[in-house]
């Protein structure tokens, strides 16, 4: 058995224990390139550590831990209650609020678990307040993050543009910030129709929801304050010093936290522990790992076979198969890390177009994370009241499968079949 199909089956296995045992993905991924490395590439621990993304690292950490901060100093509640009062009470128009308001989080540095978990208990809340389907909310809630997860500071976005820069591939991460937005936006109308949405229409919240009052009441004494305000800017500069000025996401939020620290010490205190430390752990861990693949030749061995495909559309089209199917029941951030590296090979064949095939592959990877099984769906079904719980578990879990099959046939037609013309 050669290195290159050792090493894949070390990836399969990888992610088969992560999704079933409770080990990290990204610890597995390291004690993999430890154990790999030392019995089949004779690779010393200096060779192993050269894999370490260390921009990748500063990037995850700057932007979680400037979201931290707009957590702890109340920045992230004033925006949200600034968007439900700019609908006043239309009820058709508080799940698209919530989608607004969960994208805007991930775009601006958030990682998925995190805005997920702060604005299912809002967003659900509501739902059951104003006769809203609980799995209508839940789906625009997971979509929103993955709408906005793509922006070129947001942490899908800067996984995804960080491999496509390491990997020499041509890229544009407004493309692929818009296509993902757009796309989410056209399926969540597909949700409205089809969840109740229509029903929502014409109806006006009215103080009959003891859930949502009490949200209301208290986030009605929220005032943007200096430490919100000093975050609010902050979080403005970040977005124009990386689309402006080209400026290292990174550094810039890492700066920008100190900062508000200096001005406002209490206001940020915490911040540090609300850091994303285990999705950090686990994408380095994982493109450590896909690192080590490199090295051993095993991204172009299993290029070459992939390019090999007489029909380049099948094999762009079972990429993206693969990359939905997988992340619908395991990290979505570790997929693409792990996928876009090994398509490297196929895409610089030129048959594929890089640019069509790394947003259909994007958005195939993130729009099943409402399935149950992910942490997105996981999320909404535990904050969905007792007696419907089971419900929305089945509905998520059967949307999760078939938009797995559905989304990538979609986004290979929109995205790739285009560009091979």
């Amino acid at each position: 058995m050669s290195d290159q199909v050792i090493s894949i089956i070390a990836l399969v296995l990888i992610f088969a224990l992560a999704t079933f045992s409770a080990v990290h993905l990204g610890v597995l991924a390291i004690v993999a390139a430890f154990i790999v490395g030392s019995t089949v590439a004779n690779e010393s621990s200096d060779d192993i550590f050269s894999g370490f993304p260390g921009d990748l690292f500063v990037v995850l950490v700057g932007v979680t831990l400037l979201f931290g901060i707009a957590k702890s100093n109340g920045t992230v509640d004033w925006l949200v209650n600034a968007a439900v009062k700019a609908v006043r009470g239309r009820i058709a128009l508080i799940p698209w609020v919530m989608f607004l308001v969960t994208a805007v989080l991930t775009a601006v540095g958030a990682v998925t678990p995190a805005a997920v978990g702060i604005v299912a208990p809002i967003g659900l809340g509501f739902a059951v307040a104003y006769g809203i389907s609980p799995v209508l909310m839940g789906l625009f809630i997971a979509n929103g993050a993955s709408a906005g997860g793509f922006s070129p500071i947001g942490v899908f976005g800067s996984i995804t543009n960080n491999v496509v820069e390491r990997n020499d591939l041509p890229g544009s991460p407004a493309t692929l910030f818009t296509a993902s937005f757009l796309f989410n936006v056209g399926l969540c109308v597909i949700i409205f129709l089809l969840f109740g949405g229509r029903r929502l229409l014409g109806r006006i919240a009215t103080s009959g929801g003891k859930g949502a009052d009490d949200e209301a009441t208290a986030s009605a004494s929220l005032r943007l304050d200096l430490p919100r305000a000093l975050t609010l800017l902050g979080l403005l500069s970040l977005v124009a010093g990386a689309l402006f000025f080209d400026l290292d996401v990174g550094l810039m939020a890492l700066t920008i936290s100190v900062v508000l620290t200096l001005v406002a010490p209490t206001s940020a205190k915490g911040a540090v522990d609300k850091c994303a430390w285990s999705t950090v752990l686990l994408v380095c861990g994982i493109v450590t790992y896909v690192s080590q693949m490199e090295r051993l030749g095993t991204i172009d061995w299993l290029g070459e076979r992939v390019a090999s495909i007489d029909a380049p559309l099948l094999g762009a089209l079972l990429i993206c198969l693969i990359g939905a199917v997988v992340s619908a029941f395991a990290s979505t951030t570790g997929m693409l890390g792990a996928l876009i590296p090994l398509a490297v090979p196929f895409l610089l064949t030129g048959q594929v177009g890089a640019v069509g095939l790394i947003t259909a592959l994007a958005i195939s990877a993130s729009i099943v994370d409402a399935s149950p099984f992910s942490t997105s769906g996981a999320l909404v079904t535990a904050n969905t009241p007792p007696d419907q719980r089971d419900l929305v578990f089945r509905r998520l879990m059967a949307w999760g499968l078939g938009i797995a099959v559905v989304g990538p046939l979609v986004t290979w037609c929109l995205f790739v079949v285009p560009g091979s013309l």
